[in-house]
């Protein structure tokens, strides 16, 4: 059982409350998500976020298949982190920290996501070649799209 990370950080020159209004809003995830992951939100996305919140969402993300994913938001400190964490999905494990803090003209946001893939070994084999360019593609239009909207820091 092989548990994989990924660990991003990004600066951009927005103050901590723009940033965690933002980013802890489940309904900005459609903006910062490649058009081609046919990101939709079915529910869960109505209320401020809070410890508990489950979220139910339609991603294509690999091949043209349509898949539903649940996470929970299990931890959320105002202005300083939030976790999410799949139910139902796409991934064997998926818990997803995000932290933002105020640095000189502006914040550092970071995002470490622990992950397991399924089906075994044969999942461990297509990793390399699949999942992990698709995270790393995902991340970078993110980066993009937040220093588009917000700026360079």
């Amino acid at each position: 059982m092989k548990i994989y990370t990924l660990h991003k950080k990004q600066n951009l020159p927005i103050s901590i409350d723009e940033a965690w209004d933002f980013l802890s809003s489940p309904k900005n995830l459609k903006t910062i998500t490649p058009n081609y992951m046919g990101f939709h939100i079915l529910s869960g996305a109505d209320r401020p976020m809070y410890p508990g919140q489950i979220i139910q969402y339609i991603v294509t993300p690999v091949l043209g298949i349509k898949t539903k994913w649940v996470t929970e938001i299990t931890h959320v400190r105002d202005k300083e982190y939030f976790v999410d964490e799949q139910r139902f999905g796409p991934y064997a494990l998926w818990h997803h920290k995000h932290f933002i803090k105020a640095i000189d003209g502006g914040v550092e946001m970071e995002d470490i996501i622990d992950y397991k893939v399924p089906l075994g070994i044969f999942g461990q084999m297509v990793h390399p070649i699949l999942v992990k360019p698709k995270l790393e593609e995902i991340f970078e239009y993110r980066t993009k799209k937040l220093e588009e909207l917000f700026g360079t820091y």
